[in-house]
Formats: C-alpha cells, structure tokens, sequence
C-alpha cells in the first residue's frame, strides 16, 4: 500500500495550526515520528486505520491533538540513544482509554485523566481503540522543577476529579478546542503559563506523595532551595557556596541533594537563568530592552559569555532569537 499523508492547507505563519490526515498506517508511522521524537508504532488493524493530527507549536511547546485508530507506540532504548534533546510529554485523554508503560509502572487513563513521561527513557502508550488524546511536549529545562524529581510521577494517573488536575484538565480541554486562536505574544505568553502551571500541579503531586518519615529526608530542603535560587535570579553573586550558607548547610550536603534530583546546583542556577532570559527576548513588550540588559538582569554580567552558554543551549545566539521570535 501506498503511503500517502494528505494535510490540509496551512498559512505561512510559524505559529498556524496544523493539520495533516494519514489514511495509511505506513503514512501515520511516518507523521507521528515527525510530530514527536522517534517512536515504533504498532497496530492489529493496519488495513483499516486512520488517523488524525491537530497541531500548534509556541516556542518550545508543542500542543497536538491526535486522533486515530487503535495503536501502541514505543520508545526503545535505540531511539533513544540517537536524541540529544530531553522532553516531557503530558497526556491529556479526551476520548477512548489509553495505557501508559515507564519506569515499571503503568497508568490507565479515561477521559479527564493526565499522566506524564519522559522521551529519554522507554516507554510504552497503547490504545485499544479508537481515540481522542491532546499531548503537550516541553523540554525538561522548560519546568521550573528538577526532571529527577518529576521522574517520580511518570506513567502515574493524574485523575481529572482530584487535586488541580479538577482545574488543569479542563483548562487543557479547552486548549485542545481553541488550538486556532493561540496566536502571536499571547499565545507564546500563554504556553509559559501552560507550562508553569503544570509545574505547579507536579509540585503539589509529589508533596502529596513524599512520605511523613525518613524516606525521603532532602525533598523539603530541595523546594526551599529551588525557591530561594528562583528568588535570587538576578543576584550575579549566587553560588552553591551562598546557597549552602542561607540554608545553613556544607555545600557538599548541598550538591547531594541536588544529585539525588538527577542535577547539579550550578546547572540548575544556570538553566533557570537562560529560560527567564529566553522569555523575555520572546516578549514584545520588552523590545526596547538590550540583549545585555536583559541577561544582566537575570545575573549574567558578561555579555559575551552569557551569548556563548545561550547559543550552547538553544541553538543561536540570543540577537538571532529575538530576531526569529519576532517574526513569529
């Protein structure tokens, strides 16, 4: 059979809503791997598939929805050692059930329910049926929150009717409905917002789950820490050594702590850094702010060296962002 994807016609806008149509199983292999990172796709009923995808990218953060047949899809070892960049993917189910496999737990998930996981390590989503799902794809360094620590909630059921997911799910439902007006400054403003608001519900789901006793005794340390080091951005003097000392611990016990994250402390002061800069060089309304500036107020005062570690991280330097992110 010929593989053969019909999309429908877009505008030369970056920021458009996409759709593209796959009435092959072939054809859907090839645009779901497009749309996402590397997958193995499987069906029972290649012969009667079909298969729809919805999609819009803000900045960093894909928003699609799909809709199809029946079908798993896997993400092996051997894909995975062929991706540089590390995402997480929430599932927001609209329709149908779904199985989601990772780090030897497993989550089924109705409609409402989310569940998150890690493109860097293997997984496995099933549907027996057909289904509805919106799929939201951010890098880790996007989250305000160690992927060491959001590791722990992977393939678990964030029901709709507890917690925030009450006021998250539906907040996402409505973004799979209003894919077409996330346009320009605020449809990019409103994905950050999208993004720290799921920070904020993985948040409260580990408080939730880390237990009273001994077991984990650094979780508590580490969300003071996080919430000093966020609070002091802007200090050019912050260190491990000045964050040890506000929280009257060795930096050795310090570095620990944040080991036990999947981090480093000096990592994790640089990438929140760069992704406060990121986004401002993305707002419009700071326009009539430098480059210079606008790193200098998030603690970086040496310009040519703030361009080379911004350039290590998102591909361009910060000038050729700005540029880029105006004309989208």
């Amino acid at each position: 059979m010929t593989a053969t994807i019909k999309t429908a016609p877009i505008t030369p806008k970056a920021d458009a809503v996409h759709s593209a149509t796959a009435h092959s199983f072939s054809a859907w292999n090839d645009l779901i791997c497009a749309s996402f990172v590397p997958l193995h796709v499987r069906s029972s009923n290649q012969d009667n598939f079909h298969g729809l995808l919805r999609s819009r990218l803000l900045d960093e953060l894909s928003i699609i929805e799909v809709t199809a047949s029946g079908h798993s899809v896997h993400r092996t070892p051997s894909l995975i050692s062929h991706s540089d960049r590390l995402y997480f993917k929430l599932n927001l189910q609209l329709a149908g059930t779904g199985l989601l496999i990772q780090d030897n737990r497993e989550a089924v998930l109705h409609p409402g329910d989310l569940a998150v996981y890690d493109t860097h390590r293997p997984y496995t989503l099933a549907f027996e049926s057909d289904f509805r799902t919106l799929v939201l794809m951010f890098p880790h360094d996007a989250l305000d929150l160690p992927a060491g620590s959001v590791g722990q909630l992977t393939a678990t059921r964030l029901a709709a009717d507890q917690g925030l997911g009450r006021m998250i799910s539906p907040f996402m439902t409505r973004l799979a409905e209003n894919l077409d007006i996330l346009s320009g400054a605020s449809g990019h403003r409103l994905a950050h917002n999208t993004v720290d608001l799921l920070s904020t519900m993985f948040a409260a789901e580990l408080e939730d789950r880390t237990p009273a006793g001994p077991e984990r005794p650094h979780e508590e340390l580490l969300g003071r820490i996080r919430g000093f080091i966020e609070s002091n951005l802007a200090d050019p003097d912050l260190s491990p050594a000045s964050v040890a000392a506000a929280h009257f611990i060795s930096t050795r016990h310090l570095h620990n702590v944040f080991q036990e994250a999947g981090t480093t402390v000096a990592h994790w002061i640089r990438t929140r850094r760069l992704v406060n800069c990121r986004r401002e060089l993305r707002e419009p309304l700071l326009a009539h702010r430098s480059v210079s500036s606008i790193a200098g107020r998030w603690g970086f005062v040496d310009a040519a060296h703030f361009s080379r570690i911004f350039r290590s991280a998102f591909g361009e330097p910060p000038s050729s962002y700005r540029r880029s992110a105006a004309h989208t």
